[in-house]
């Protein structure tokens, strides 16, 4: 009897098994680990408690991102307890042998952008971090977890995880998106499809060919944001795409290591035979341009869509429905588009690339910032604002009316001084939509593609990009 195909996530796990635990639990070799200023100095504290070392330094990368202003980084940083989480961090590091990307070494930037662009990313792989959307690195046929602190110390100490095998999905996306669509949509639209907590329990592996047709930063958009549908990863299978785009990175194999680790990566994707748990397909040409209306990723609609109605739901849907209407003070039933918005956010480990921001860049250029929104353009990295700065993007977005910050998590989750202000309605690029997610207990968030949040910024409200300028397709 011939032997089933296998899945990447089933390769991916065996390779890095070290064994299975009495709990039922596997014991996994963690490949990379990613670390920032945030979740990792608890786990240093608890090591010299333990007085171990950490135990593979040179599998360890640190950046600072979360806390970091994006107006000015010059030490010390005006905020006392954001220089004392970077002083940390810089000491833990060099303590420890871990490579550290600081701003004065232009390396700096969100962990889950620099991860890829240095090649630290790296197909068939495990990656671990302190950060819930650490599935961004599937998209290179990495198998990639966020953790928490007591993780990240386990990590440190010996370069394992326990953890409980999942389930694996395939998420088919068939045909071509339309223009104006992104990767963005796509994932949105999973999310509404599946629900929040579809994916718990499940790893999920997106494939098809609108997926195939995306390039890898496009990828990495739709896994980030695999973690808001409930799923502890999602990943794409490697390819030519995935090879082109590491070739010549500072961490990837060079000559003819990089060849040779090339045939492994492209062994290490699915087997056309592959056996999966659950099967799911959308089509991509019926995919629309995505605006959240409530306060989790799942409360979403297509732009030309009407805001949900309690009574027309069900039982089970009313109450979060009814809650969501009631914080984000929006009418059922009117349409989504024409909603007012205070503030434009473009950037995050969603949405802050360099393809992102040329995308864009291609909306702001065709007008100015409405009077009265505040339109902040913060790039992922040190690297995609030298990349834009040299393409001049940024000029592009400061004669449109612009803030061009300096890289940063900036207003994703407001650990730092980019947060809204009251009941501030933002047009954000972000991966969450929660209550309070953007620093104001009362600020109110609609999640969308960077073209659409540079669409809302000119305009003051949301609008439909496609409607903005024909040469916005992509």
């Amino acid at each position: 009897m011939s032997q089933k195909g296998q899945n990447l996530f089933d390769k991916v796990w065996q390779a890095h098994k070290v064994r299975e635990l009495p709990g039922g639990q596997t014991q996994l070799l963690v490949g990379t680990h990613l670390i920032h200023e945030v979740t990792s100095p608890q786990a240093f504290a608890m090591l010299r408690e333990l007085n171990l070392p950490v135990r593979f330094p040179e599998r360890t990368f640190a950046t600072v991102d979360h806390i970091i202003p994006t107006e000015n980084q010059s030490r010390p940083l005006s905020d006392p307890l954001a220089e004392a989480m970077l002083s940390e961090l810089e000491k833990n590091c060099a303590e420890s042998g871990v490579t550290f990307f600081g701003p004065d070494q232009g390396q700096q930037g969100v962990i889950h952008v620099i991860g890829p662009e240095l090649g630290l990313t790296l197909p068939g792989s495990t990656i671990a971090c302190g950060d819930s959307h650490t599935s961004t690195h599937g998209a290179f046929g990495a198998i990639a977890f966020g953790i928490g602190t007591s993780q990240v110390r386990d990590i440190l100490a010996s370069q394992c995880l326990a953890l409980a095998r999942l389930k694996v999905r395939r998420i088919e996306v068939t045909g071509q998106l339309s223009s104006g669509v992104y990767a963005k949509d796509v994932i949105l639209a999973i999310i509404r499809k599946l629900g929040v907590n579809g994916g718990v329990g499940f790893a999920y592996e997106y494939g098809g060919e609108a997926i195939e047709a995306m390039d890898m930063e496009a990828r990495m958009t739709l896994c980030n944001m695999s973690i808001e549908g409930g799923a502890r990863c999602g990943y794409v299978n490697p390819d030519e795409k995935t090879i082109d785009y590491l070739r010549d990175r500072p961490f990837s194999p060079k000559g003819d290591a990089f060849e040779r680790a090339a045939e492994q990566w492209r062994a290490v994707a699915s087997d056309p035979d592959a056996q999966y748990d659950d099967v799911i397909t959308l089509e991509g040409e019926a995919i629309e341009p995505s605006v959240t209306w409530g306060i989790h990723p799942g409360h979403n609609i297509g732009v030309l869509e009407e805001i949900p109605t309690p009574n027309r739901a069900t039982n089970e849907e009313r109450a979060g429905i009814e809650e969501a209407l009631e914080y984000m003070d929006l009418t059922p039933g009117a349409p989504i588009q024409g909603t007012p918005v205070d503030v434009a956010f473009i950037g995050s480990c969603t949405n802050g690339r360099i393809t992102d921001l040329r995308e864009a860049a291609k909306v702001a250029q065709t007008g100015h910032v409405k009077e009265g929104v505040r339109a902040l353009v913060v790039p992922g990295s040190q690297e995609v604002a030298r990349q834009a700065e040299a393409e001049g993007l940024d000029q592009v977005f400061r004669d449109a009316g612009f803030q061009w910050r300096q890289a940063g998590c900036s207003m994703c989750l407001a650990m730092n001084p980019d947060k809204l202000i009251g009941r501030e309605l933002c047009a954000s690029s972000s991966n969450r939509n929660f209550k309070g997610r953007q620093g104001s207990p009362e600020g109110r968030t609609l999640l969308m593609s960077p073209a659409m949040v540079a669409a809302a910024a000119l305009a003051g409200y949301v609008v439909d990009v496609r409607e903005v300028n024909s040469d916005v397709a992509k």
